[in-house]
């Protein structure tokens, strides 16, 4: 919001809501094939691809999702060590006071988190777990609660910071290229907040067949997507009448906040449980295709195969060797990756910028324009492929903005030296 200023940031919020509305309502009629109604389900994403788009456009769809999921792990990463750092140097600065000298790389927290994800991807359908979801839904309500209200308190104390209907002015500081180049940025950061289709799919499955499953899912992402935006609105809208052009990218750990200094530690730590489980969801799709694919390519191989039955008092379990070594490589390689570029909002969005044109937009109408037939060059056909262009122009501007702000940052700081 500081970036975009009250209009367009307000604007661009709700452009995305609604074009997301709208195209999860065309992957929502997809889930069966060829009829949205009666016909065959598609259990995943990549399946309707296949089945709409045939075979190129199916392989195109798996590069740019396991792209994504594996990018993922590396921005929640960045997003936990963040989290811890905030915790730390808010304990720093209400033992030692405001002006004391807090700052702390995010190179230990990332291996502490890095080693616990080791552990976590050699569990069995770690990632399905029931569990999961109700700790992720109670912890991002409560992380986005504790940063609305505590926005909210310093606006009605009369501490608010001056705002613009423009966003963060053009000065000594920041010339106009490199405001543009924040502008895109900010724009990847807004899609990657509604980025979920390739779990659509996921929930569909455990929806009955009566009423529709299209229809029921259609009234759930109003419901969501609503609910998701004015979250968002409230946090953007309410952080940036807080602390104006000062806004950090993340308002629980940029430091607008250090009293009450448990109430920011608690936000924090909602951040980092979220993640711990959220990780897994994101890397065990890649995890699994991996794996399926080294056992389609050395069949006979008991190193990729073969499954050593292991217990722990009741607890039994397969363990196999390609599945240790493999998670385990890339989980170093995100931390890795992660420590060396642990700058939260141009990652971030980079990671909205890969996903949201080709997986929200562009996959989701070309399969309608196949399931419903609609002709070329008709009205519907070319409103359908507008949609389409200008999501692409804004995916790129997006993705290039986030690329030119992670170069900058490396220039200005050395790789693993990061403080915050």
């Amino acid at each position: 919001m500081a970036q975009l200023g009250w209009i367009a940031g307000v604007g661009s919020m709700l452009a995305f809501s609604f074009i997301s509305l709208y195209t999860y309502g065309l992957i929502a009629d997809c889930y069966r094939y060829p009829d949205p109604v009666s016909g065959k389900r598609n259990y995943t994403y990549m399946d309707a691809v296949k089945n709409y788009l045939g075979g190129k456009m199916h392989v195109a769809c798996g590069l740019v999702q396991y792209t994504k999921l594996a990018g993922v792990t590396v921005g929640y990463t960045i997003t936990t060590s963040t989290s811890l750092v905030a915790i730390r140097k808010a304990g720093c600065f209400h033992f030692k006071g405001r002006h004391a000298y807090c700052k702390f790389s995010n190179n230990p927290f990332m291996i502490a988190f890095g080693l616990l994800q080791i552990f976590l991807s050699q569990i069995p359908n770690f990632h399905e777990l029931t569990w999961l979801s109700t700790i992720a839904c109670i912890t991002s309500f409560g992380y986005a609660l504790i940063g609305i209200g505590l926005s909210f308190a310093v606006v009605v104390q009369g501490n608010g910071r001056p705002t613009s209907i423009t966003g963060v002015e053009i000065g000594p500081e920041l010339s106009e290229g490199d405001k543009m180049w924040r502008i895109f940025s900010a724009l990847g950061n807004i899609a990657l907040a509604s980025s979920y289709a390739t779990v659509v799919f996921d929930i569909m499955d455990t929806l009955k067949s009566s009423p529709p499953e299209n229809k029921q899912m259609k009234r759930a992402n109003v419901i969501g997507i609503t609910a998701m935006t004015i979250l968002f609105l409230g946090c953007a809208g309410l952080g940036y009448a807080a602390f104006g052009d000062e806004t950090p990218g993340n308002i629980l750990t940029g430091f607008g906040f250090y009293e009450p200094y448990w109430l920011v530690d608690l936000g924090n730590a909602c951040i980092v449980i979220h993640i711990l489980g959220a990780y897994q969801v994101m890397a065990q799709p890649f995890f699994h295709i991996v794996e399926y694919g080294a056992k389609l390519v050395w069949p006979q191989s008991d190193f990729i195969h073969k499954e050593y039955p292991c217990s722990m008092g009741k607890v039994t379990f397969n363990f196999n060797m390609f599945r240790l070594v493999w998670r385990t490589i890339f989980v170093i390689i995100a931390t890795v990756l992660a420590m060396a570029m642990p700058f939260f909002n141009e990652f971030l969005g980079l990671l909205g910028a890969i996903g949201f044109w080709p997986l929200i937009v562009f996959f989701p109408v070309q399969m309608h324009i196949a399931q419903a037939q609609i002709k070329t060059f008709s009205v519907k056909w070319c409103a359908l492929q507008l949609l389409s262009f200008v999501c692409f122009l804004v995916t790129v501007a997006a993705a290039v903005g986030s690329i030119r702000g992670i170069s900058k940052n490396l220039t200005k700081y050395k790789p693993f030296m990061y403080k915050q």
